[in-house]
């Protein structure tokens, strides 16, 4: 039932948790004195500033910010929503996500829940088709065809096991049959692109006579396919439309399975079409993607920069192949930071992945990838080959060709070198143009000049240790003896305490997570990155003496009001009472 996740199985997911393991699948972290560090996966940079602390179970990056949990940071990286980072993280360690009611009204609840279901309806059916899909590569009357085909793209039925691949005859209703029914179904099969609404609402199959590859998302789930026609029908290819759970821009064709082929996928080869993909993968090549479209888009390629350091673009040498090479490493220039390269081959003319692996192998293939072209040299020979070098007007054009790119690219090594290697190829001629374009690209804000660190106070400090060490509050006689204290910062100070007395095993993260959301929670994931510099073995003593000085403060505040109200009105028995109590408290 759709509702919201219990707090206390949240608790129980982030204890179970080990943000170092978790992060380092996806950006290797290097260790740096008790903490783990890398260059941060959000922002560009040239040494590292993004922290990981296996005590806090927390990240932070000193540069641009960023900061959060196990949770936040499966948000931010595989940029899912809370209940799908929740659910990624629950079946890592094999957990499943219970749902409970909530304190919505009878219509959002109603709405919430609809809406939940919808979506995994929509993830359960597709699964089914794809099934359906496979199956009838089995059993359908024509599937001799289909086999046919498949064995002579030399794959085997393994690699069509892995990928999912089907069959579905070339018949109006060999899908509809078997999944369309009252409307609704009808309706859904329709919005999900498996169908197409014909004459008197009459739904018919959208792909018919077609070898059928599943495209699955980054969790696996089908989302759309793929349909490669058997006879000599129109597109060849046929693709699922863009729907409520499929966006073709944000999806790569093979991402998934290459991720299960490899434990740490170092590098990923981006190549045109689906049967490339799974060619690859036939001959031992099983770190390949297909773009699902006709250029890779920039969220596609900070998708592929997320999961390794090395991409390589594979394209025909035809001059669609080379405009779709570029229209990519425009997108990516914005995320070119050092240490990611991205890189280009062209084939041979009549050539593609499929044929050239087949007939030269994994060796010579893989020989082919380690001789790419990087990303400045095939910068370097586009725009060069477009313009007269043999006058000094072209030079001079040259570099206003170069420098929308340049702008593009974050500071780097790399930046630096293109600038130095514009020096080189243009000579002292064109030094003055050179330094006005290197003065263009240091206009720029750093990230970290950004940050606004917030003060130390003894309220923040209180917090900041109490985020760090939770055990502390056992030292405590008490845990609501500040309940009476009017400071700004206090009431949140009290939350924690009692939180930390529910829990004395919570840790800052687990208690981060309960005010996830709020601006409370906004307020203390900064805290938990306060630099205090307050040694562990120091923490107790020193939250001790803030909030005795908390405790004075309020004693002399309330002895001063009452002091002043004797003054004024005079005070009742009680409240002489507790004056004569305040004042012996402070002798």
């Amino acid at each position: 039932m759709a509702g919201m996740i219990p707090r206390q199985f949240i608790d129980d997911l982030l204890a179970r948790a080990d943000i170092v393991e978790l992060i380092d699948s996806r950006v290797p972290l290097k260790k740096a004195g008790k903490n783990y560090q890398a260059c941060c996966p959000f922002h560009t940079e040239k040494s590292p500033s993004f922290s990981v602390s296996q005590d806090k179970q927390f990240y932070h990056c000193f540069g641009c910010g960023e900061h959060g949990n196990a949770i936040s940071f499966l948000m931010e990286f595989d940029r899912l929503e809370f209940p799908d980072a929740v659910e990624e993280l629950a079946a890592h360690y094999n957990m499943d996500v219970p749902r409970e009611q909530t304190n919505r009204s009878p219509a959002q609840q109603k709405q919430a829940q609809q809406a939940y279901l919808q979506k995994q309806d929509d993830y359960e059916l597709m699964l089914q088709i794809s099934r359906f899909y496979q199956q009838q590569l089995k059993v359908a009357v024509d599937k001799d065809n289909a086999i046919a085909y498949l064995k002579g793209r030399g794959l085997s039925g393994e690699i069509v096991k892995r990928f999912g691949i089907g069959y579905i005859s070339d018949t109006w209703e060999g899908m509809m049959k078997v999944f369309g029914g009252n409307g609704e179904t009808n309706q859904q099969l329709v919005d999900l692109g498996m169908a197409i609404q014909g004459d008197k609402n009459k739904p018919y199959d959208r792909f018919r006579g077609r070898i059928q590859f599943p495209i699955r998302d980054k969790r696996g789930r089908v989302v759309g396919f793929g349909g490669r026609v058997l006879s000599d029908g129109t597109p060849k290819y046929l693709n699922s439309p863009e729907t409520r759970i499929y966006h073709k821009g944000q999806e790569l064709y093979g991402l998934y399975e290459a991720k299960q082929a490899n434990k740490q996928l170092t590098r990923l080869v981006v190549v045109e079409g689906y049967m490339d993909v799974v060619a690859l993968a036939q001959h031992g090549v099983d770190y390949a993607v297909a773009a699902l479209g006709t250029a890779t888009t920039p969220e596609q390629l900070q998708t592929l920069f997320r999961t390794v350091k090395e991409v390589i673009c594979c394209y025909d040498g035809d001059r669609a192949g080379r405009d779709a090479a570029w229209r990519a490493m425009d997108n990516a220039l914005p995320l070119i930071q050092d240490g990611y390269s991205l890189k280009f081959v062209f084939l041979p003319d009549g050539e593609d992945p499929d044929s050239l692996i087949r007939e030269q192998g994994q060796a010579a293939f893989e020989a082919m990838l380690n001789t790419a072209t990087p990303l400045s040299q095939f910068l370097f020979d586009h725009l060069l080959s477009q313009i007269d070098m043999s006058s000094p007007e072209g030079k001079g054009a040259a570099i206003g060709a170069f420098q929308p790119y340049l702008a593009k690219l974050p500071d780097s090594n790399l930046k630096d070198a293109l600038v130095t290697k514009l020096a080189n190829q243009f000579g002292a001629s064109n030094e003055l143009q050179l330094k006005k374009l290197q003065a263009s690209f240091t206009h720029v804000t750093s990230p970290k000049a950004a940050i606004k660190r917030p003060k130390i106070t003894p309220v923040r400090l209180a917090i900041a240790l109490l985020l760090e060490h939770p055990h502390i509050v056992e030292i405590l006689p008490d845990p609501s003896i500040l309940k009476d204290l009017n400071l700004p910062g206090i009431p949140l100070l009290n939350s924690l305490l009692s939180l930390c007395k529910q829990n004395p095993k919570v840790s800052g993260a687990q208690l981060i997570e309960h005010f996830r959301g709020q601006e409370a929670g906004k307020q203390l994931t900064k805290l938990m990155c306060l630099e205090h510099h307050v040694q562990a073995e120091n923490a107790e003593d020193t939250f001790l003496d803030i909030i005795e000085n908390f405790l004075n403060k309020f004693l002399e505040n309330r002895s001063n009001e009452l002091l002043e109200k004797q003054r004024s009105v005079g005070l009742t028995k009680a409240e002489m009472g507790e004056l004569h109590g305040l004042l012996s408290e402070q002798k």
